[in-house]
């Protein structure tokens, strides 16, 4: 029996709206999407799901500093084929911000037990940034409910990603943060109130285009981290990332990933060839180089994404 979900079909007030932890940060809607909420081994994840019932499912995460809403555009396109299902991590979005250990073993551990409370037994995997951390790990643990895995513009700790910080001004401005973000109570003392300036610096620094993302959607996304728990779990998945290394080694000494992989990097990413940098460590790993993107590739170039997708799932079968 799947376990009880609450769904919110309609547009409302998020505040009445039954299961949603984070009722005070607004809550968007996509048409042909529903809003859901499921119990996930005691923490309450919200997913948006819409598409074909009978197609091949397709799960999604977002990385930092976004939630649910950056696969928006990619969603609409694979929703003619698939059954798509964005899920926003713990801490994430209106996903609940508990006090956990924000390693991506145990956060793969919920996501998976969201999408089986779905009553999805078996479905491909594609996750950006840090939602690509934890679908690493989630493949790696839960390696017979996936068809296959993509990854986009991501180190994996213990893996890809680097051990030190370049020092370097042209490589240091992409992974400063990584350090910035280790350090205890400083980044809350100094980002609290902040987190519009902050988010804002990552969409467009980091974008090919500096206007791919508005004021709006800057704003969205900085009200999800200022949300009551959300930076402190930003925070915390960065501060994790150790342990995050050591289970990915633990499990990589059991197996290798045996689930096809496609790896998605952007002309003016972060990751030159991300199929390059997880072929030892999986059994059939391909890349792909999206023209004209940086290190937000869903948003920069969502119909190149959803082709790419689409390829990898029909060749796969």
């Amino acid at each position: 029996m799947n376990t009880p979900a609450s769904a919110r079909r309609v547009p409302g007030n998020p505040r009445h709206v039954p299961g949603n932890p984070v009722r005070d940060l607004p809550l968007p809607d996509l048409d042909g999407f529903t809003h859901r909420w499921v119990d996930a081994g005691g923490v309450r994840l919200h997913a948006v799901e819409g598409g074909r019932p009978d197609g091949p499912a397709v799960v999604l995460l977002a990385g930092f500093p976004q939630t649910w809403w950056a696969w928006r555009k990619v969603m609409t396109t694979l929703a003619d084929r698939f059954h798509v299902i964005a899920i926003d991590l713990p801490g994430q979005g209106h996903s609940e911000r508990p006090d956990i250990s924000y390693d991506t073993h145990t956060v793969a551990a919920y996501v998976h037990a969201a999408v089986k409370a779905l009553g999805v037994p078996t479905y491909w995997l594609v996750a950006h940034d840090i939602g690509a951390w934890v679908a690493f790990s989630l493949a790696l643990t839960h390696r017979s409910r996936l068809h296959g895995l993509a990854l986009l513009d991501a180190g994996i700790p213990g893996i890809t990603l680097p051990d030190s910080v370049p020092t370097t001004p042209e490589q240091a401005w992409k992974t400063w943060h990584f350090a910035f973000h280790l350090v205890p109570d400083l980044p809350e003392t100094l980002l609290a109130g902040r987190e519009r300036e902050y988010v804002g610096w990552f969409l467009k620094a980091k974008t090919l285009s500096s206007d791919t993302f508005d004021d709006a959607e800057i704003e969205r996304y900085a009200a999800s981290v200022a949300a009551h728990g959300g930076l402190r779990a930003s925070l915390a998945y960065y501060r994790h990332a150790a342990e995050s290394a050591r289970k990915n080694h633990e499990a990589l000494e059991q197996e290798r990933l045996t689930v096809p992989v496609l790896g998605i990097s952007g002309s003016h990413g972060s990751i030159p060839d991300m199929g390059a940098s997880l072929r030892p460590w999986a059994d059939q790993a391909t890349g792909i180089v999206v023209p004209d993107a940086g290190h937000f590739i869903p948003d920069e170039q969502p119909d190149a994404v959803a082709a790419a997708l689409d390829d990898f799932v029909t060749e796969a079968d």
